[in-house]
């Protein structure tokens, strides 16, 4: 009934187990390598050293205008220390229906925006993406569980990819407690 192993297959089976279950704890923030609105891969390794400000953006949506906020933080305070990355997602109310290049058109027509976006994803549900995934588990970011609630939730990401908090949809992108974030070290 049960098959006898022999002590290299037992040995080459731990191994693998536990080389294994070290990838899986070792993901984090900068092992992803997401699209860009243009298609192209985006290896969030290069954001290495800088506070991050993941957003899911919606273009139809009651909170649309928070782009321009999004956009004046960036012109204040984006460069070498700071960064905001978009994740179009059609999520909540289907609202956010074009494509990548119908949103990309939205956004640079109507608020200028110039701070990196990313392909639309899901950010919830059985087809979340991965990134979202990390954002939202406990088990992958090591901080919190959360789940997004609706377009143009905020995740604060420390220079060292660590996930430092989760900000409310409807937080203004430049409200204080966001700017003291960005400006400490």
């Amino acid at each position: 009934m049960f098959k006898k192993f022999t002590m290299k297959q037992l040995f080459i089976f731990f191994t693998f187990m536990m080389f294994s279950l070290g990838v899986i704890a070792q993901n984090g923030f900068y092992d992803f390598v997401v699209k860009d609105i243009d298609g192209k891969d985006f290896a969030l390794s290069s954001l290495k050293g800088k506070k991050v400000m993941v957003v899911n953006t919606a273009s139809k949506c009651g909170l649309t205008p928070q782009y321009a906020r999004l956009e004046k933080l960036y012109q204040t305070y984006g460069g070498d220390n700071f960064v905001i990355i978009g994740f179009p997602a059609n999520n909540f109310l289907k609202q956010e229906p074009g494509s990548d290049a119908q949103i990309k058109a939205f956004c640079t027509e109507e608020y200028g925006v110039s701070f990196p976006m990313m392909s639309k994803i899901s950010v919830k549900g059985d087809d979340m993406h991965p990134l979202y995934q990390w954002l939202t588990e406990k088990s992958k970011n090591g901080v919190e569980d959360s789940s997004v609630s609706w377009n143009f939730q905020k995740y604060l990401i420390s220079k060292e990819g660590k996930l430092v908090k989760v900000i409310s949809p409807r937080t203004d992108p430049m409200d204080e407690e966001i700017i003291e974030w960005i400006r400490k070290n």
